[in-house]
């Protein structure tokens, strides 16, 4: 009996290390972005790109924003192991209300790490400070 609980365990530990070596994986340049002061009358958009770590294809089925003022877009084709994709993220600030902000944007893919979440922060503010001659 003893032998065949060890036979499991070993065949279950092989598929557990052979199922992580094969899965893929993200590489992002930056998962947070802070646009700091933005016009509340104008849209700002970040990239993040990302790098495909993994030994398969990383495949985005889905990319979601908590709200309609965050527009998430992505890389729809599969992305090979050592290529690069990007995730292109779009917030439009209420015009009437200058506030700070804080937005998650949830990946669902085929990622080691499912889901993958990144983030934008910053402030909408009415006008931005003039630049200063300098004397």
């Amino acid at each position: 009996m003893k032998k065949i609980i060890l036979l499991f365990t070993l065949i279950l530990g092989i598929g557990i290390a052979t199922n992580a070596q094969t899965a893929a994986d993200f590489k992002f340049d930056k998962e947070t972005y802070d646009f700091g002061d933005i016009l509340m009358t104008k849209p700002a958009t970040v990239e993040f790109k990302f790098k495909n770590v993994g030994d398969v294809p990383l495949i985005i089925t889905n990319v979601t924003a908590p709200c309609g003022c965050t527009v998430p877009q992505w890389t729809k084709t599969p992305v090979k192991k050592g290529e690069t994709g990007v995730i292109t993220v779009t917030y439009t600030p209420n015009p009437t209300q200058a506030v700070p902000f804080t937005k998650t944007v949830t990946i669902t893919s085929n990622a080691a790490i499912n889901p993958k979440v990144l983030y934008i922060k910053g402030k909408s503010v009415a006008s931005l400070p003039t630049p200063t001659a300098a004397k």
